[in-house]
């Protein structure tokens, strides 16, 4: 490897779903990879098969991002039943994302949480999902893309609205913006000191921040790796990539 990549923070990336990871299936999760990688760092796949050696790997990362999923988070998680509306749980990636997180905040490492990631986050943090936006908000919005019929081949678009003085509006330039969508759950109840600072034009919860300390932790319901060129995707991984070198430690000099 050469000396400059060593060099370069290393983000771990759990796989989106055990069955991916079985599979070897990568297509969804190189959207990832190639984001990370373009913001300048190393991405470092993590496994959901190994959580007994998970607490050891991670001390080498500088940072994570908790990618999106094609499951749900186990509704007892947060204290409800599957009223039929959520997809099954995965509870080898619920438990290594929950070991990422507790990880990263108790050394403050930098994540940033992207749509089943997001909400992940929340649950962790104590609150609560809706399990199913177009069945119990009733809203005329896609949010995913058999929400239109006939079913759109691309993620639909929609307004975004953000907190003045937020970190998404300070990198979106403004409290205006336009992202992809792709999800059928959202949060509900945000978790302890978690902010939300993004709403869809429909009220559904679009981005939350920590607030806990000044550890960097942002969710996103949208997915800003598969939008390249997007000024404010392409911040979202450049400000995480930023915040992991912040993280690191300064190494001691001995005379």
């Amino acid at each position: 490897m050469a000396p400059d990549e060593a060099n370069k923070p290393k983000i771990g990336i759990p796989w989106r779903s055990s069955e991916e990871e079985i599979a070897g299936n990568l297509p969804k999760m190189r959207s990832y990879i190639e984001a990370v990688k373009r913001a300048g760092a190393r991405a470092v796949l993590l496994s959901l098969a190994h959580l007994a050696t998970l607490e050891t790997e991670v001390q080498d990362l500088d940072g994570f991002v908790l990618p999106g999923s094609p499951l749900d988070v186990n509704p007892s998680e947060y204290g409800a039943a599957n009223r039929g509306l959520s997809e099954p749980a995965d509870l080898a990636r619920e438990g290594t994302d929950r070991a990422i997180l507790s990880h990263a905040f108790n050394v403050q490492k930098p994540v940033l949480a992207i749509c089943y990631g997001c909400q992940l986050l929340n649950v962790y943090l104590g609150g609560t999902l809706i399990q199913d936006i177009h069945s119990e908000k009733g809203t005329p919005l896609a949010h995913r893309r058999k929400d239109v019929s006939p079913e759109l081949t691309e993620d639909p678009l929609h307004e975004v609205r953000f907190t003045p003085e937020s970190q998404l509006a300070k990198m979106a330039e403004g409290t205006d913006g336009v992202v992809n969508s792709s999800h059928h759950q959202s949060i509900d109840k945000p978790g302890r000191q978690l902010r939300i600072t993004g709403q869809a034009p429909d009220g559904i919860v679009e981005s939350v921040e920590w607030t806990g300390d000044a550890n960097w932790v942002i969710g996103v319901q949208w997915h800003p790796e598969r939008m390249q060129g997007d000024a404010l995707a392409d911040r979202l991984f450049s400000d995480l990539i930023s915040a992991a070198l912040g993280t690191r430690k300064t190494p001691v000099l001995k005379p």
